[in-house]
């Protein structure tokens, strides 16, 4: 018997959607967010790789006048963050090409040890930093909470990984990169923070007072912007997730005196959503 066709899409009805949409904005987002993470590590590698910090102190570029006079132990940690804090910040995008996964799955994991290596010591030399951090109380504790999330993130996904997790490992790797690119964001909200002052300041106000009124949002609105654009990636990825738990019934209320339903029905529904109990 012909089956009866569907008949034309009423309007408000859902969509058809190309299957090659998606793809392409992803393979977009990452190859823009490839080219940030080249452009801030390669200027960052070649700025404290070709002067001394007190050259950059005297000439006023870069972290140089915060870290000059700082004992050699800091300056160490200083150079130890920004070698590996590059490494990062130019391998991360590789984890997340596909075809480099199915047609060269050792190479992934080679390239993955040595991102998470350089996470584990760029997270750890930033701790070091926090006392002599040119941002102050505000700069310890944001860049703190960075560098501790920096840390457990992978922690998540070598976990994740090593369990047979793929789908968790994956989760917790775009929520690590997203603290990785906090680099590149920080020098974007930086000149976005400056740019709005301009109009605002006085004939008096010099260069030095609008990086410094800039920089003390950054320790946290580098990375916390970040974690929410992350978490939407990760659901829309449909990986595991984390979910608001439903409201407690009270009481004496309909739904916890029904007779109907078991104790699992009437417990909260989980924190986790997909496969996130094994996070």
């Amino acid at each position: 018997m012909p089956q009866p066709s569907p008949g034309p899409l009423r309007p408000g009805g859902p969509r058809a959607r190309s299957p090659s949409r998606r793809p392409s904005r992803g393979r977009a987002g990452l190859a823009l967010t490839s080219v940030l993470a080249l452009g801030v590590a390669v200027f960052s590698l070649g700025l404290y790789g070709t002067a001394s910090l007190d050259q950059l102190a005297e000439d006023g570029v870069g972290l140089g006048g915060a870290y000059a006079a700082a004992g050699p132990v800091f300056q160490g940690a200083l150079y130890v963050h920004i070698v590996t804090a590059s490494v990062a910040l130019l391998l991360g995008p590789l984890q997340f090409v596909a075809a480099l996964r199915r047609r060269a799955l050792g190479l992934h994991r080679a390239v993955g040890r040595v991102y998470m290596f350089s996470v584990g010591l760029g997270g750890l030399s930033s701790l070091v930093l926090l006392p002599v951090n040119s941002a102050g109380f505000v700069g310890a504790f944001g860049f703190g909470a960075l560098a501790v999330l920096w840390l457990l993130t992978g922690l998540r996904a070598l976990r994740a990984v090593r369990s047979g997790d793929l789908a968790g490992h994956q989760a917790w790797m775009i929520r690590n990169y997203a603290l990785t690119f906090a680099a590149v964001m920080l020098r974007l909200w930086l000149g976005v923070l400056i740019g709005v002052q301009v109009p605002f300041a006085g004939p008096e106000t010099d260069a030095e007072a609008l990086f410094s009124n800039a920089y003390a949002a950054v320790p946290f609105l580098c990375w916390l912007p970040n974690l929410v654009v992350a978490e939407w990636l990760v659901r829309r990825r449909g990986l595991p997730s984390y979910a608001l738990p439903a409201q407690v019934p009270q009481l004496g209320s309909a739904d916890s005196t029904s007779g109907g339903r078991t104790g699992e029905d009437q417990a909260p529904r989980g924190v986790v959503t997909s496969r996130a109990a094994s996070l």
